[in-house]
Protein backbone atom coordinates (compact mmCIF):
# COMPACT_ATOMS: atom_id res chain seq x y z
CA UNK A 1 0.00 0.00 0.00
CA UNK A 2 2.76 2.62 0.96
CA UNK A 3 4.66 1.65 -2.25
CA UNK A 4 1.43 2.53 -4.39
CA UNK A 5 0.44 5.67 -2.05
CA UNK A 6 4.11 6.92 -3.28
CA UNK A 7 3.56 6.06 -6.92
CA UNK A 8 0.28 7.95 -7.05
CA UNK A 9 1.99 10.92 -4.92
CA UNK A 10 5.19 11.13 -7.54
CA UNK A 11 2.64 11.21 -10.47
CA UNK A 12 0.70 13.81 -8.84
CA UNK A 13 4.03 15.37 -8.50
CA UNK A 14 4.98 14.96 -12.05
CA UNK A 15 1.60 16.08 -13.39
CA UNK A 16 1.52 19.82 -11.21
CA UNK A 17 5.27 20.32 -12.65
CA UNK A 18 4.42 19.14 -15.94
CA UNK A 19 0.72 21.63 -15.99
CA UNK A 20 3.39 24.35 -13.86
CA UNK A 21 5.62 24.07 -16.72
CA UNK A 22 2.73 24.73 -19.54
CA UNK A 23 1.18 27.90 -17.88
CA UNK A 24 4.74 29.14 -17.51
CA UNK A 25 5.43 28.81 -21.75
CA UNK A 26 1.77 30.33 -22.08
CA UNK A 27 2.68 33.35 -19.80
CA UNK A 28 6.05 33.43 -21.78
CA UNK A 29 4.34 33.35 -25.19
CA UNK A 30 1.31 35.77 -23.88
CA UNK A 31 4.47 38.68 -22.93
CA UNK A 32 6.47 38.20 -25.77
CA UNK A 33 3.85 38.18 -27.91
CA UNK A 34 3.17 41.60 -26.19
CA UNK A 35 6.34 42.65 -26.87
CA UNK A 36 6.90 41.82 -30.37
CA UNK A 37 3.27 44.23 -30.90
CA UNK A 38 4.98 46.88 -28.82
CA UNK A 39 8.14 47.17 -30.49
CA UNK A 40 6.14 47.10 -34.36
CA UNK A 41 3.86 49.63 -32.88
CA UNK A 42 6.80 51.70 -31.02
CA UNK A 43 7.03 54.87 -33.63
CA UNK A 44 3.10 54.85 -33.87
CA UNK A 45 2.58 55.21 -30.03
CA UNK A 46 5.63 57.67 -29.02
CA UNK A 47 3.95 59.93 -31.97
CA UNK A 48 1.07 60.02 -30.23
CA UNK A 49 2.43 60.16 -27.00
CA UNK A 50 4.56 63.21 -27.58
CA UNK A 51 1.93 64.64 -29.82
CA UNK A 52 -1.85 64.20 -27.58
CA UNK A 53 -0.75 63.32 -24.47
CA UNK A 54 2.39 64.78 -23.21
CA UNK A 55 2.21 68.48 -22.96
CA UNK A 56 3.15 70.37 -25.68
CA UNK A 57 6.24 72.61 -26.03
CA UNK A 58 5.62 76.01 -26.56
CA UNK A 59 7.20 77.56 -29.36
CA UNK A 60 7.63 81.30 -31.11
CA UNK A 61 5.86 80.35 -34.51
CA UNK A 62 2.84 79.16 -35.23
CA UNK A 63 0.35 77.99 -38.17
CA UNK A 64 -3.30 78.31 -39.07
CA UNK A 65 -5.45 75.32 -37.80
CA UNK A 66 -5.67 73.98 -41.49
CA UNK A 67 -1.89 74.23 -42.07
CA UNK A 68 -1.00 72.52 -38.45
CA UNK A 69 -3.92 69.97 -39.03
CA UNK A 70 -2.35 69.18 -42.77
CA UNK A 71 1.40 68.69 -41.41
CA UNK A 72 0.19 66.86 -38.64
CA UNK A 73 -1.61 64.41 -40.92
CA UNK A 74 0.97 63.93 -43.83
CA UNK A 75 3.48 63.37 -40.81
CA UNK A 76 1.39 60.75 -39.07
CA UNK A 77 1.18 58.77 -42.24
CA UNK A 78 4.52 58.35 -42.99
CA UNK A 79 5.48 58.24 -40.06
CA UNK A 80 8.08 55.19 -40.72
CA UNK A 81 9.73 56.96 -43.75
CA UNK A 82 12.84 59.72 -43.30
CA UNK A 83 12.05 63.45 -42.67
CA UNK A 84 14.27 66.36 -43.68
CA UNK A 85 14.18 69.87 -44.55
CA UNK A 86 15.54 72.37 -46.91
CA UNK A 87 17.37 75.62 -45.96
CA UNK A 88 19.25 78.38 -47.33
CA UNK A 89 20.39 81.98 -46.14
CA UNK A 90 16.50 82.73 -45.59
CA UNK A 91 17.30 80.93 -42.27
CA UNK A 92 19.53 82.61 -39.85
CA UNK A 93 22.70 81.37 -38.82
CA UNK A 94 21.80 82.45 -35.01
CA UNK A 95 18.24 81.30 -35.50
CA UNK A 96 19.50 77.66 -35.49
CA UNK A 97 20.47 75.29 -32.55
CA UNK A 98 22.06 72.05 -34.54
CA UNK A 99 21.77 69.43 -31.87
CA UNK A 100 18.18 70.05 -31.12
CA UNK A 101 16.60 69.72 -34.50
CA UNK A 102 12.88 67.51 -34.55
CA UNK A 103 9.51 68.38 -35.11
CA UNK A 104 6.12 67.07 -34.10
CA UNK A 105 6.99 67.52 -30.14
CA UNK A 106 10.32 65.49 -30.81
CA UNK A 107 8.37 62.38 -32.52
CA UNK A 108 10.18 62.63 -35.39
CA UNK A 109 13.75 63.29 -36.39
CA UNK A 110 15.27 65.23 -39.08
CA UNK A 111 17.59 62.96 -40.75
CA UNK A 112 18.71 64.79 -43.96
CA UNK A 113 19.05 68.33 -44.49
CA UNK A 114 19.23 69.87 -48.47
CA UNK A 115 20.98 73.49 -48.51
CA UNK A 116 21.56 75.61 -51.67
CA UNK A 117 24.82 75.94 -52.73
CA UNK A 118 24.44 77.93 -55.72
CA UNK A 119 22.03 80.27 -58.00
CA UNK A 120 22.80 81.24 -61.96
CA UNK A 121 26.49 81.57 -63.31
CA UNK A 122 27.72 83.07 -60.54
CA UNK A 123 25.62 83.65 -57.18
CA UNK A 124 26.79 81.66 -53.63
CA UNK A 125 24.45 80.76 -50.97
CA UNK A 126 26.25 83.09 -48.33
CA UNK A 127 25.49 80.29 -45.31
CA UNK A 128 26.22 77.41 -47.56
CA UNK A 129 29.81 76.50 -46.29
CA UNK A 130 29.07 76.81 -42.65
CA UNK A 131 25.75 74.69 -42.62
CA UNK A 132 27.67 72.47 -44.71
CA UNK A 133 30.02 72.02 -42.36
CA UNK A 134 27.63 71.96 -39.43
CA UNK A 135 25.66 69.55 -40.95
CA UNK A 136 28.84 67.04 -41.11
CA UNK A 137 29.40 67.68 -37.55
CA UNK A 138 26.06 66.88 -36.64
CA UNK A 139 25.77 63.65 -38.74
CA UNK A 140 22.64 64.82 -40.62
CA UNK A 141 22.54 63.21 -43.98
CA UNK A 142 23.73 66.21 -46.29
CA UNK A 143 22.46 67.25 -49.78
CA UNK A 144 23.30 70.51 -51.89
CA UNK A 145 20.93 71.93 -54.89
CA UNK A 146 21.71 74.71 -57.73
CA UNK A 147 18.84 76.96 -58.08
CA UNK A 148 18.63 77.04 -61.80
CA UNK A 149 18.05 80.68 -63.55
CA UNK A 150 16.90 80.00 -67.22
CA UNK A 151 18.00 82.82 -68.92
CA UNK A 152 21.69 82.07 -67.84
CA UNK A 153 24.23 79.84 -69.84
CA UNK A 154 23.34 76.39 -68.87
CA UNK A 155 27.28 74.72 -68.85
CA UNK A 156 28.55 77.97 -66.27
CA UNK A 157 25.76 77.28 -64.14
CA UNK A 158 27.01 73.74 -64.42
CA UNK A 159 30.71 74.25 -63.93
CA UNK A 160 29.63 76.87 -61.04
CA UNK A 161 27.86 74.39 -59.16
CA UNK A 162 30.47 71.74 -59.46
CA UNK A 163 33.54 74.29 -58.16
CA UNK A 164 31.63 76.16 -55.34
CA UNK A 165 29.50 72.09 -54.34
CA UNK A 166 32.55 69.49 -52.09
CA UNK A 167 30.22 66.68 -52.34
CA UNK A 168 31.90 63.60 -50.18
CA UNK A 169 30.80 60.20 -50.07
CA UNK A 170 28.16 59.81 -48.27
CA UNK A 171 26.14 62.89 -49.04
CA UNK A 172 22.86 63.10 -51.16
CA UNK A 173 23.44 63.21 -55.33
CA UNK A 174 23.50 66.59 -56.76
CA UNK A 175 20.38 68.30 -57.07
CA UNK A 176 18.99 70.23 -60.06
CA UNK A 177 16.27 73.20 -59.07
CA UNK A 178 13.82 74.14 -61.68
CA UNK A 179 10.64 76.41 -61.18
CA UNK A 180 10.72 78.91 -63.60
CA UNK A 181 10.52 79.19 -67.71
CA UNK A 182 13.19 81.35 -69.57
CA UNK A 183 11.60 84.57 -71.13
CA UNK A 184 13.43 84.28 -74.28
CA UNK A 185 13.55 80.82 -75.35
CA UNK A 186 10.91 78.42 -76.29
CA UNK A 187 10.33 75.19 -74.73
CA UNK A 188 12.47 72.97 -76.73
CA UNK A 189 15.30 75.33 -76.14
CA UNK A 190 14.81 75.16 -72.38
CA UNK A 191 14.83 71.15 -71.87
CA UNK A 192 18.08 71.30 -74.05
CA UNK A 193 19.19 73.59 -72.08
CA UNK A 194 18.11 71.56 -68.38
CA UNK A 195 19.88 68.05 -70.03
CA UNK A 196 23.04 69.87 -70.74
CA UNK A 197 23.10 70.95 -66.61
CA UNK A 198 22.28 67.71 -65.82
CA UNK A 199 24.70 65.96 -68.33
CA UNK A 200 27.91 68.11 -66.90
CA UNK A 201 26.84 67.49 -63.28
CA UNK A 202 26.20 63.74 -63.50
CA UNK A 203 29.55 63.35 -65.60
CA UNK A 204 31.94 64.92 -62.94
CA UNK A 205 29.54 63.29 -59.82
CA UNK A 206 29.27 59.60 -61.25
CA UNK A 207 25.56 60.33 -59.88
CA UNK A 208 22.24 60.84 -62.14
CA UNK A 209 21.05 63.99 -60.67
CA UNK A 210 17.51 64.65 -58.49
CA UNK A 211 15.03 66.96 -60.33
CA UNK A 212 13.32 69.49 -57.77
CA UNK A 213 10.28 70.89 -59.09
CA UNK A 214 6.37 71.99 -58.32
CA UNK A 215 4.32 68.88 -59.14
CA UNK A 216 2.58 71.07 -62.25
CA UNK A 217 5.64 72.26 -63.39
CA UNK A 218 6.97 69.03 -63.67
CA UNK A 219 3.39 67.23 -65.02
CA UNK A 220 2.65 70.40 -67.87
CA UNK A 221 7.03 71.30 -68.71
CA UNK A 222 9.25 68.27 -67.89
CA UNK A 223 7.54 64.94 -67.25
CA UNK A 224 7.82 63.62 -70.98
CA UNK A 225 11.47 64.08 -71.19
CA UNK A 226 13.17 63.62 -67.61
CA UNK A 227 11.16 60.92 -65.93
CA UNK A 228 14.61 58.93 -65.98
CA UNK A 229 15.81 61.36 -63.16
CA UNK A 230 14.73 61.19 -59.04
CA UNK A 231 11.80 63.20 -58.30
CA UNK A 232 11.65 65.77 -55.61
CA UNK A 233 7.95 67.34 -55.75
CA UNK A 234 6.78 70.21 -54.08
CA UNK A 235 3.17 70.15 -52.91
CA UNK A 236 1.67 71.94 -50.50
CA UNK A 237 -2.15 70.63 -51.03
CA UNK A 238 -3.81 68.47 -48.57
CA UNK A 239 -2.81 65.12 -50.45
CA UNK A 240 -1.76 61.87 -48.86
CA UNK A 241 1.13 62.37 -51.38
CA UNK A 242 2.76 64.73 -53.85
CA UNK A 243 1.84 62.62 -56.77
CA UNK A 244 -0.21 59.55 -57.77
CA UNK A 245 1.18 59.12 -61.59
CA UNK A 246 4.70 60.52 -61.32
CA UNK A 247 7.21 58.11 -59.08
CA UNK A 248 8.65 60.23 -56.58
CA UNK A 249 11.73 60.12 -54.04
CA UNK A 250 11.37 63.18 -52.47
CA UNK A 251 7.84 65.09 -51.11
CA UNK A 252 8.63 68.82 -49.93
CA UNK A 253 5.16 68.62 -48.37
CA UNK A 254 5.37 72.46 -46.64
CA UNK A 255 7.18 75.25 -46.54
CA UNK A 256 5.85 76.39 -42.98
CA UNK A 257 7.50 73.55 -41.02
CA UNK A 258 8.17 74.78 -37.53
CA UNK A 259 11.13 72.80 -36.19
CA UNK A 260 12.80 72.89 -32.94
CA UNK A 261 15.83 74.50 -32.88
CA UNK A 262 14.99 76.95 -35.50
CA UNK A 263 13.20 80.18 -34.91
CA UNK A 264 11.84 80.49 -38.43
CA UNK A 265 9.46 78.39 -40.48
CA UNK A 266 11.46 75.56 -42.86
CA UNK A 267 10.87 73.74 -45.89
CA UNK A 268 10.26 70.08 -44.93
CA UNK A 269 10.28 66.78 -47.04
CA UNK A 270 9.73 63.48 -47.20
CA UNK A 271 11.96 60.65 -48.50
CA UNK A 272 10.03 57.83 -49.49
CA UNK A 273 11.39 55.19 -47.88
CA UNK A 274 13.23 54.61 -44.63
CA UNK A 275 16.74 55.87 -43.69
CA UNK A 276 18.30 52.49 -45.03
CA UNK A 277 16.42 53.13 -48.50
CA UNK A 278 17.84 56.86 -48.39
CA UNK A 279 22.01 54.86 -48.88
CA UNK A 280 20.90 54.64 -52.64
CA UNK A 281 20.46 58.45 -53.41
CA UNK A 282 24.07 58.81 -51.65
CA UNK A 283 28.11 59.55 -53.27
CA UNK A 284 29.51 56.03 -52.87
Amino acid sequence: MKTKAKRNTKKASSTTLSNRSKYGLLILFFFTCLFLIFFSMRKPLVYYYLNYIKAKETHLLHNSEYESNRIKKISALHMDKAFGMDISHYQRKEDTKWEELNFENGALNLDFIFLRSTMGESVKDQHFQEYWALAKEHHIIRGAYHFYRPQDNPREQALWYIKNTPLENGDLVPVLDIEKLPRHKNLAEFKKDIKEWLDIVEEHYKAKPILYTYYYFYRDYLSEDFSEYPLWLANYNDVTQPSEEYPWVFWQFTEKGIVKGINTKVDLNIFNGDLGDLEDYTLP
